[in-house]
């Protein structure tokens, strides 16, 4: 008999933790769940994310997954480990889920929201979770861009330089299809921006990179032309700089829709 699948949605706040990946040098999302779930269930636990979101990054709706022997009811397993947790991780939903399922494996596709701040002042309340970019930024002048992005491209301009081994050939490269690109003004809060990245993955950086070669484009300091050629060159050091991590969020994780019983 295979083990239980139960597959976690969780939203944390990216700000103390080193990432969602574990690692020696600090608490990260997946550590944190796995020592929690030993505790839980009395076995040594792997969590698997759908992705992995660097430190200071945010989650809106991270998926993961797990396998068990642990016979509780799915949904306790949300109440338990809320009641562990720091309060920076919260479970939001926790289901059975089928045996193949694997939150990474099995998407296909993510949105990620890049909030960004361009006055000259900003509330430190918002310090964390939006980035600050003082310029005068214009929406107009980036639209034009965010139609390039649409369908499949090398995005090797936009990738973190030194994530991947690129003498593998295997596989798709830098190349990823982006279904959605948009530029939203908060019509309520005079320059208080946000970018909105839908596709079928993302590269390590990919999202910050844009955004921030992006902001020099709604600033003036770049023309669509010159974010053509940066994204044809498919060189990192032709992008503007990656944007500070506490103005991305990981909206949506989504996955095939289920088969019907027939």
């Amino acid at each position: 008999m295979s083990r239980r699948n139960i597959r976690l949605r969780i939203a944390y706040d990216g700000t103390d933790f080193c990432g969602w990946q574990r690692q020696n040098n600090g608490p990260s999302i997946q550590g944190v769940l796995e020592e929690k779930m030993a505790v839980i269930t009395q076995e040594q636990v792997e969590v698997s994310g759908a992705g992995r979101t660097d430190a200071g990054v945010h989650a809106e709706a991270m998926t993961a997954n797990f396998h068990t022997d642990a016979a509780m009811p799915a949904a306790a397993f949300q109440r338990a480990l809320n009641s562990m947790l720091p309060k920076a991780v919260r479970i939001l939903e926790a289901a059975e889920a089928a045996p193949d399922f694997h939150a990474r494996f099995s998407a296909v596709g993510k949105t990620y929201r890049y909030d960004f701040f361009t006055g000259a002042m900003q509330n430190p309340a918002e310090r964390l979770y939006r980035s600050h970019a003082p310029c005068v930024f214009l929406p107009e002048r980036v639209r034009p861009c965010l139609v390039l992005l649409l369908g499949s491209h090398d995005f090797s301009s936009f990738e973190a330089v030194g994530t991947r081994d690129r003498s593998k050939t295997e596989g798709r490269g830098a190349v990823r299809t982006i279904f959605q690109a948009e530029c939203v003004a908060d019509p309520a809060r005079p320059e208080h921006f946000s970018f909105r990245f839908s596709g079928d993955g993302f590269l390590r950086c990919m999202v910050r990179n844009l955004a921030g070669t992006l902001i020099w484009v709604g600033a003036g300091r770049l023309s669509c032309e010159q974010f053509a050629t940066i994204l044809a060159g498919k060189d990192r050091k032709l992008a503007g700089p990656t944007a500070p991590a506490c103005g991305l969020f990981l909206e949506k994780v989504e996955y095939p829709e289920p088969s019907p019983v027939c």
